[in-house]
């Protein structure tokens, strides 16, 4: 099922968006549907204030770190290997 979806544009962003569509090759609909996609598509998913949160409180604990050519150099071999039952 389709749903009809109204935006009140001012002049300039309908002209804005009717330039970018004639650019595609696209209609306006077309444009500003595949547009509202890409957006929900790259929208931060959940409350960034809590992943901020979880930042600050994982930073407050020591861990071993290295630089990331040593940290690659250790992981690859984990990638050769066996899988473990």
């Amino acid at each position: 099922m389709s749903k009809r979806l109204q935006v009140i544009l001012k002049d300039s962003e309908y002209r804005e968006i009717q330039r970018a569509a004639r650019s595609r090759q696209m209609s306006i609909a077309e444009w500003v549907r595949r547009a509202l996609v890409h957006a929900c598509r790259h929208e931060a998913l959940g409350d960034i204030g809590k992943k901020f949160d979880a930042i600050r409180v994982a930073t407050q604990y020591e861990s071993p770190t290295t630089d990331i050519e040593t940290m690659l150099t250790e992981i690859e071999p984990g990638y050769l290997s066996d899988p473990q039952p």
